[in-house]
């Protein structure tokens, strides 16, 4: 029997209000596309923001990886997603948000935490 293969899937509940556990999130997701690792970055709450053209550019974080070059590992070699409840809420809708990104629904976010071999990860 095969084994599936592993799939790891970050979910960022904050923004800028908590800027370590914002980084984290981005770099274990980063990390593990540098890993070779299937990846999907979700962005809920305030972290909706940061799929916006000019917001990740801002955030700076002593000793910490630049956002930009995270975020973009991410869309290069995995997903990156925002909550459709968050962008509503924001008024945010697929043409605001920066190449690559998309914004989809719990369904989806179900569908990827309980495929065999996925790992959730929540910040």
């Amino acid at each position: 029997m095969d084994t599936p293969a592993r799939s790891l899937v970050v979910k960022l509940t904050c923004g800028t209000e908590a800027p370590e556990r914002l980084s984290q999130a981005f770099t274990v997701a980063a990390t593990a596309v540098a890993s070779g690792v299937s990846v999907s970055l979700w962005l809920t709450g305030e972290a909706a923001w940061l799929a916006t053209p000019g917001r990740a550019e801002t955030f700076e974080l002593p000793d910490a990886a630049a956002l930009t070059e995270l975020r973009d590992a991410v869309l290069e070699g995995g997903r990156l997603t925002v909550c459709t409840q968050c962008a509503a809420r924001r008024g945010l809708t697929g043409g605001d948000l920066i190449d690559g990104a998309q914004i989809r629904g719990s369904a989806a976010f179900v569908e990827e935490v309980m495929a065999p071999g996925a790992q959730a990860l929540v910040y």
